[in-house]
């Protein structure tokens, strides 16, 4: 099965957010190429929140192009198998952290957002922290730090905030 069509099956058996799914679905009926960042109209993205609900915290990258705290993720490669498999690629390589497991059931969210490439159409993971996670910053970041629950809206737009309830009522 292709990395295309793993995103279709797991879009489809997504049951939440209905309108931007179908936003998502007909984005790669339409585009072949909507995986790939090469896609101008915008591409699928993977991300991933990283977790440790045992300290009641979340993991988030000072992201260095947008200067923004945000969950880890970016843009899926031709050596991802699978969404799931771009999302803990991508949280494994911008947290440093070895051992990250992704919560189960699928995605938690999906978030729809300019950037200065395209339109990115993320399909958003929780990953688990296990137990005495060491954080190292990856190039993509100028800083990685480690937030409680109740501070992420002080430090994060909407979309991460909506992203840590989410991850949270899924625990």
């Amino acid at each position: 099965m292709s990395l295309h069509d793993d995103a279709v099956l797991v879009l489809k058996e997504y049951e939440d957010q209905q309108e931007l799914r179908q936003t998502y679905l007909e984005h790669l009926q339409t585009h072949p190429d909507g995986m790939w960042k090469a896609c101008e109209a915008g591409h699928i993205t993977a991300s991933a929140l990283v977790i440790d609900p045992a300290r009641g915290r979340v993991l988030l990258t000072l992201h260095r192009k947008l200067q923004m705290w945000l969950q880890m993720g970016g843009h899926c490669e031709p050596g991802d198998a699978t969404l799931a498999d771009a999302a803990l690629r991508e949280a494994t390589e911008e947290s440093g952290i070895a051992g990250l497991s992704l919560l189960p059931g699928g995605p938690v969210r999906l978030d729809r957002h300019l950037t200065p490439c395209a339109w990115h159409l993320d399909v958003q993971y929780a990953a688990l922290a296990p137990d005495g996670a060491l954080e190292v910053i990856s190039d993509e970041s100028l800083d990685l730090r480690w937030f409680p629950y109740q501070e992420v809206a002080g430090v994060a737009d909407g979309s991460v905030v909506r992203l840590v309830e989410a991850t949270r009522a899924r625990l």
